[in-house]
């Protein structure tokens, strides 16, 4: 099996699993993966998650142009934005999980960092999670407010819409989006009780042992 076919099947096998756990219901949500060439493969427009096919997946040029198969997802320009801002991006995940998507759409979140540090593993993998203010799916601005965070973080929420999450791996971008699903369901579900959040220091710790890329 040649690199890119395997890549196509690694993609198919993880977007069957979110479709499976509930982290992107009917045609929502997109991902892309890159080759060693720079070209992507991506998830079609109107696919869904739970039956993709790895043969009809579409293939980008590195600038992000269709180049083969079938027709790319609307939302292509929110990847590019992760790819040329982050150049160890190696994969994009962008989910309507339903957590992540309700943490979105509450009033007065923190713009600059939407989840506090409730858990070590969200420092750890994430850090922290902007929100991009709403503009309608496709439009080519979320691409720009992306491009504008990326250097700084490896994941955004879009508000009212949901995460986009990139990674070194596919499967790394994956565990980032799991791990801030997670983290927005605890504190959401948390959120009437009150909670302790990590300390300044026990951040700070965490981030020099484990520092973000």
């Amino acid at each position: 099996m040649s690199a890119e076919q395997a890549l196509r099947v690694e993609l198919c096998e993880w977007a069957k699993s979110m479709f499976m756990r509930g982290y992107s219901s009917g045609g929502a949500g997109n991902i892309s993966a890159k080759l060693p060439d720079g070209t992507l493969i991506v998830t079609p427009t109107n696919s869904s998650f739970g039956d993709l096919v790895p043969e009809r997946l579409s293939k980008l040029d590195p600038q992000g142009h269709w180049i083969d198969g079938d027709e790319p997802t609307k939302e292509v320009s929110m990847h590019m934005a992760m790819y040329q801002q982050r150049p160890d991006c190696q994969a994009v995940v962008h989910l309507h999980s339903p957590w992540l998507t309700a943490l979105s759409c509450l009033e007065n979140v923190d713009k600059t960092n939407c989840l506090p540090p409730i858990t070590p593993y969200y420092v750890m993998r994430v850090g922290r999670l902007p929100l991009v203010e709403y503009f309608a799916p496709g439009d080519p601005k979320i691409g720009e407010e992306i491009a504008k965070l990326a250097q700084q973080h490896s994941a955004v929420l879009l508000s009212n819409h949901g995460p986009v999450v990139g990674g070194t791996t596919l499967r790394q971008a994956f565990f980032n989006a799991e791990e801030l699903e997670d983290t927005a369901r605890l504190y959401l579900t948390l959120l009437p009780l009150g909670f302790k959040t990590l300390t300044d220091t026990d951040v700070q710790e965490l981030n020099n042992r484990y520092p973000q890329k």
